[in-house]
């Protein structure tokens, strides 16, 4: 079983890398319902909405790093 402190954990290594390339998802944390479940389940990490600009520049860095 994953611990809240493991998931906080991953969500602010995910926030400093989206950082690295100057960008910001507002509201990336834990979904913390995913620890209210009865079935041992791995927690999921909320990425929340963004605007346009933040979409482009999310898909031009996920591109860039797969080339």
């Amino acid at each position: 079983m994953h611990s809240p402190t493991e998931a906080d954990a991953c969500a602010e290594e995910l926030r400093a890398a989206l950082a690295a390339h100057d960008i910001t998802l507002p509201s990336l944390g834990v979904d913390l319902p995913t620890f209210a479940s009865r079935c041992p389940v791995r927690p999921l990490i909320a990425l929340g909405n963004c605007n346009l600009l933040t979409a482009q520049a999310l898909t031009a860095a996920l591109r860039k790093g797969a080339a």
